[in-house]
């Protein structure tokens, strides 16, 4: 379910991406599209996050968007 929010709703959540993590460029976020995979490989690489990190980053953030 949280991927077809990410898809769904990416131009709206876009934006709360990029309030959050501030290290993500315009062009990072073009990449990510609303493909999870994407975002989390990005998070790791900017953040030094490890994946399970990224992971749980990405779950208290979507949460906001679910039911919306």
């Amino acid at each position: 379910m949280d991927v077809d929010v990410l898809k769904g709703k990416w131009k709206e959540i876009k934006g709360g991406v990029k309030e959050k993590w501030g290290k993500l460029t315009d062009d990072d976020l073009t990449q990510v599209e609303g493909n999870k995979d994407k975002l989390l490989g990005i998070l790791q690489q900017k953040y030094g996050y490890a994946k399970d990190k990224a992971e749980k980053e990405y779950k208290d953030f979507i949460v906001r968007y679910r039911g919306k």
